[in-house]
């Protein structure tokens, strides 16, 4: 076998190896995501926060440090939001939270890591070894088997499905 095939094979499997957690994580993370907008899996939690009172229904989310605050309605001193309310003359507001149990919480955080959490050099690590795997999948036979060229086909059909996937 030539050097660099067998480099490559051998970088592809301890690779591979190292990574089985995060893939796993990944993986599970992933299909809890698709559920996210759904309470799949979550529980319920009220929680009751003191706030100043009169505070309308424009600044409402605002003052309740909410990012997804959406105004419903407003039936005498009562607020109404979103998973909540919120009592104008006490400046009491009620608001219901659905949260994934702790580890899949974890998961998904780390799945959604942005520039502003230390793991991001965790997830471009990840997506370059994921890159890595689709290249170096091409030095696992040579280029004259049979396996070579059925991998070719099923890999031209994974990218046809993928660009279907994607535009259509």
């Amino acid at each position: 076998m030539k050097t660099s095939t067998l480099s490559m094979r051998i970088l592809h499997r301890y690779l591979g190896f190292f990574l089985v957690g995060i893939m796993a994580v990944y993986a599970i993370s992933g299909l809890v995501l698709i559920f996210r907008e759904t309470d799949f899996l979550k529980t319920k939690t009220t929680e009751t926060h003191k706030i100043k009172p009169n505070v309308d229904a424009l600044n409402l989310g605002k003052e309740l440090n909410m990012k997804r605050y959406q105004f419903e309605k407003q039936e005498g001193d009562i607020i109404y939001f979103r998973n909540g309310d919120y009592n104008k003359k006490t400046g009491v507001a009620h608001i219901t939270k659905s949260e994934l149990p702790y580890v899949l919480n974890q998961m998904t955080r780390l799945h959604k890591a942005t520039t502003d959490d230390p793991l991001y050099w965790l997830n471009i690590f990840f997506g370059v070894s994921l890159l890595f795997f689709v290249i170096s999948a091409f030095w696992m036979y040579r280029p004259k088997t049979k396996a070579f060229k059925a991998g070719l086909i099923y890999s031209l059909a994974g990218v046809v499905l993928t660009l279907v996937m994607l535009f259509v």
